[in-house]
């Protein structure tokens, strides 16, 4: 069986969780008062904060309760599609005023040059949104990687550890699912990706997960610490 394009997570898979949770989240729940204010009238912010509206108050509650409520999703990791595109628009000032680069493990923007060099399509499933993760892979430490990538998902196919998300991943790009490799350094989200059909390896990073992750707890998916150890 032949792969014929490698999908990938980003968070804890390219980089570090740390990275999201202690510099990106931070940034984002700071800003989020004053973006708020200043851009709560724009429709392109308008539409996300009148869907958080309605799904905390049946859509009657001022903007300044919307933020915090953001602000509470942040602390929670939400993985909620509103609070993800909010969170991107506030990264982009982020990464274009030099505020940081995002983070890439060392090996991670050779392989995936050598992936592309030969040919192979990648793609990019992440609970952030495809704005952000363009963001991410644009401004990253290796410099702009966007190039690499043939195209980018967010929660909007459907969730991480849904089946059918990647059912309609693999229907998107065209290619069977059973070509299709899924890299991810969370075992339910590859689960899912199996029962879709794809093939996965977990990326078990001993700088994230400290305790590395054998046997049964691979639920039986190939286990990799890095992606050097990919084989395809």
């Amino acid at each position: 069986m032949t792969i014929k394009a490698i999908l990938t997570d980003i968070e804890g898979t390219t980089s570090s969780i740390s990275f999201v949770k202690e510099v990106l989240f931070p940034y984002a729940r700071n800003a989020l008062p004053e973006f708020v204010r200043s851009h709560g009238n724009e429709p392109q912010v308008r539409q996300w904060l009148d869907a958080v509206a309605t799904e905390i108050a049946a859509g009657a509650c001022q903007d300044a309760v919307i933020a915090e409520t953001l602000q509470g999703w942040i602390d929670q990791d939400r993985k909620h599609t509103a609070l993800k595109a909010l969170q991107g628009m506030i990264w982009d000032a982020g990464y274009r005023n030099g505020d940081y680069t995002a983070h890439l493990y060392p090996e991670v923007a050779a392989v995936l040059r050598g992936w592309h060099a030969s040919g192979l399509p990648l793609y990019v499933y992440s609970s952030g949104s495809v704005p952000a993760q363009k963001l991410f892979f644009g401004f990253s430490d290796a410099g702009d990687l966007n190039g690499l990538f043939s195209g980018n998902f967010d929660t909007e196919v459907g969730g991480k550890r849904e089946a059918p998300s990647y059912a309609h991943i693999a229907k998107a790009i065209g290619i069977a699912p059973q070509d299709i490799l899924f890299l991810s350094d969370v075992v339910e989200e590859l689960d899912a990706a199996r029962e879709a059909g794809l093939r996965t390896v977990l990326v078990d990073r001993l700088s994230d997960y400290p305790l590395p992750r054998t046997g049964e707890a691979t639920h039986g998916h190939a286990r990799v610490e890095n992606f050097e150890q990919i084989t395809l």
